[in-house]
């Protein structure tokens, strides 16, 4: 494991060389750990696929450098801990993206073979970001592996499922986009009304790192 300071008031910890199943399980157990047992003077940390940045308050870490080795010792240690089990989301899609044919030419397939390739998998969530709520799910078909658009869309409506590169999503919120279009879901990605009703601002977000995802043609 290296650091890097990242600015006067975090440190960026990389923890694997390029993502992978042993990168993501080491990640997924620094983060149950940064979540379960809070550190003084962390105000906040972005996991990413084979990094963390951890962010300190300048007030109580004036000079997180000099914590640099003392972190390294924890999330080491972190990572050997074990992982309750992930849960598993269904998210209902119809398939009827714009992008869906071009999809499904892309990949030699027909419509229908593409829907069964990319509802017949089950994602793992590898992280969250981009958007509140987004989430970037992994395993998908090499078969359906598109590039982004050239040029984003300006507006995607809420509820959108996509395909950017290797990796499949749902978009959480109308937002700018390049990923292709291939189906939309009436789940409900993010929504603060959620979080505020169980005072775990966590619960706004319907997925997490770590989670399972199936999609079901409707």
């Amino acid at each position: 494991m290296r650091w890097l300071s990242y600015g006067p008031n975090a440190l960026l910890f990389h923890f694997a060389e390029r993502p992978s199943e042993a990168a993501f399980l080491k990640g997924r157990a620094i983060v149950r750990d940064l979540e379960t047992n809070p550190a003084p003077g962390v105000v906040d940390f972005v996991p990413g696929f084979t990094s963390i940045l951890i962010l300190f308050s300048p007030a109580l870490v004036p000079d997180p450098r000099r914590h640099a080795l003392e972190w390294i010792a924890r999330l080491k240690s972190a990572t050997s801990a074990s992982l309750p089990p992930p849960e598993t989301r269904l998210v209902p899609v119809r398939y009827d993206g714009p992008d869906l044919e071009r999809v499904a030419e892309r990949a030699k397939l027909s419509v229908q073979q593409t829907i069964e390739a990319h509802s017949g998998a089950i994602y793992r969530v590898y992280t969250l970001g981009f958007a509140p709520g987004f989430a970037y799910l992994g395993d998908l078909d090499p078969r359906l592996h598109t590039p982004r658009l050239a040029t984003p869309r300006p507006r995607v409506p809420a509820g959108s499922v996509g395909i950017g590169g290797e990796h499949t999503g749902v978009y959480p919120l109308e937002t700018a986009g390049g990923w292709n279009l291939i189906g939309r879901t009436s789940l409900r990605l993010f929504d603060p009304d959620r979080a505020e009703a169980s005072r775990d601002p966590r619960n706004a977000f319907l997925l997490k790192s770590g989670d399972r995802v199936r999609f079901v043609p409707q």
